[in-house]
């Protein structure tokens, strides 16, 4: 690999091998509903707690990802996940059963992004196969930012929720066996903090869209921010 100024580009090619999404029942009746893997219509998963659900979901979406990559936990180098809650607690009980060399990784909105920029560095650098995955819950995530549900706080129309859910990615070296259906990743762009001073706590996406389009940034580095 070399890095120019921001960006990682890639001499080998490491791949997106198999993926899955599954979500809750809210974002399943959505426009994308026909896209996930999974939707589950009790979104407690049959758990005692949020938390514990969002684990569950994390952990279907790693087995499913990997089932349609046609591995196995065994094959995984190394899994990087991360999620909303406090020392990436849902990532660890996801993960704990499964045996897999464990990188906890937070970065809110842009987890999913950070795992999968940094997987795909591991492959480049020699690692076999990587598991790259991120998981939210709006129960678990509204307990740990805002006010739990229990507290009855009203939400204004127009508020924007946290998805209940959960993604992974295998990522590995293209090869003649899995060509046909892997997505090559040429290049990640790592960016940098901005914050324009915005308040409204449920305005999340004017608050994240600045990093993502900044006046200095050409036309190239807006591409690599958008995949």
């Amino acid at each position: 690999m070399f890095i120019n100024g921001k960006t990682v580009f890639f001499d080998s090619h490491p791949a997106v091998i198999g993926s899955a999404g599954v979500v809750g029942k809210k974002e399943g009746e959505g426009p994308l509903g026909g896209e996930f893997d999974a939707i589950f219509e009790d979104t407690t998963m049959g758990k005692e707690s949020f938390e514990l659900a969002e684990s569950a979901m994390l952990h279907a979406a790693i087995i499913r990802a990997l089932g349609n990559a046609g591995k196995s936990p065994s094959d995984v180098t190394f899994a990087l996940t991360g999620d909303l809650l406090d020392q990436c607690v849902g990532s660890c009980f996801a993960l704990k059963d499964l045996q897999i060399p464990f990188i906890g990784m937070y970065g809110a909105c842009s987890t999913m992004a950070l795992t999968l920029a940094n997987a795909a560095i591991l492959v480049d650098g020699g690692a076999d196969c990587c598991v790259a995955a991120a998981s939210s819950h709006f129960c678990s995530s509204e307990r740990q930012f805002r006010f739990p549900l229990e507290y009855g706080g009203q939400r204004p129309p127009t508020a924007q929720w946290t998805v209940t859910g959960a993604g992974a990615a295998v990522v590995a070296q293209e090869n003649e066996e899995n060509r046909k259906n892997s997505i090559i990743i040429k290049a990640v762009h790592i960016g940098t903090i901005t914050d324009l001073g915005i308040k409204d706590a449920n305005n999340m996406g004017a608050a994240m869209a600045p990093a993502v389009v900044k006046k200095d940034h050409t036309p190239e580095e807006v591409w690599f921010l958008s995949i």
